[in-house]
């Protein structure tokens, strides 16, 4: 028989966070899996558990999921975790699972802690519908075409963003949504938490003249479907909905995804019209 593959969300800051089933898979399992060992180690050390720790990250994913493949079919069970909160969100892990599900290899999740989450409800900006977008990117195309589909989006809007770039993604943030209202949240569940409500603008202001220091979740409120030019998206013809989002770098068929998205009809629908 196959081993089992345990997904395990662990602490984001505080260590009570852990849960008793977390805990208990760790203790178990064979093998764990770890983004960083030199991280994990320190978890593993506050709880007293000694366990074999395999490096598996973005560099070395593909091989990484080869070698964690070889211990669970000989029978082996193993925790994969992140440095913290849940595995595979904005982290390596989701190559590994992909291959589990093809081989018929168990894969279960043991939930825990997430900063995005996390930061959505400290906000107080709606949460029924939002959109999660993890880390821009570090090149200014990326961060400009991140910031294009923000300003559409009706939706609230997560983002993660490191300390030193906090300021340059603010930056150029205000060149579009100057007045869109966003809360900014640092330091999770940390000694020095702090989550500050604004618009952009303000939050530009903050930091400009107080240095950002820890990681940073960024909750933006859904715009109201306008483009920049201030014309209704849903007024538009079909053709031209799709050149919006098109001439923001998207490829025909997420263009195409989107458009759907945005009248709240199917990918297919889209598709039909268009090609008559």
């Amino acid at each position: 028989m196959p081993g089992k593959l345990y997904i395990v969300g662990t602490p984001i800051g505080n260590l009570e966070d852990i849960t008793l089933r977390a805990l208990r898979v760790l203790e178990e399992v064979d093998v764990i899996a770890a983004e960083d060992t030199r991280h994990t180690v320190k978890l593993l050390n506050h709880f007293e558990l000694k366990k074999h720790l395999l490096a598996y990250h973005q560099h070395n994913e593909q091989s990484g999921s080869e070698k964690l493949l070889e211990f669970l079919t000989a029978g082996k069970n193993i925790a994969l975790v992140s440095d913290a909160g849940m595995p595979i969100i904005s982290d390596p892990g989701s190559v590994i699972v992909s291959r589990c599900n093809e081989a018929g290899i168990p894969v279960e999740v043991v939930p825990g802690p997430n900063a995005g989450l996390c930061a959505l409800v400290l906000s107080g900006i709606d949460a029924r519908v939002f959109t999660f977008l993890g880390f821009l990117g570090k090149q200014n195309k990326e961060i400009r075409e991140g910031i294009e589909k923000i300003a559409a989006s009706e939706n609230t809007v997560i983002l993660y963003e490191t300390p030193h770039r906090l300021v340059k993604t603010l930056e150029a943030m205000v060149q579009v949504i100057p007045d869109r209202k966003m809360s900014i949240s640092r330091e999770i569940t940390k000694k020095y938490e702090e989550t500050r409500m604004g618009t952009v603008q303000e939050h530009l202001n903050w930091y400009s003249e107080n240095p950002p220091k820890g990681e940073f979740v960024l909750v933006i409120e859904g715009g109201d479907g306008l483009t920049e030019g201030g014309q209704d998206l849903m007024s538009l013809p079909l053709e031209d909905h799709m050149a919006h989002y098109e001439d923001q770098g998207m490829g025909e068929k997420e263009a195409m995804k989107q458009v759907a998205r945005d009248r709240g009809v199917s990918k297919r629908d889209i598709y039909n019209e268009l090609k008559r």
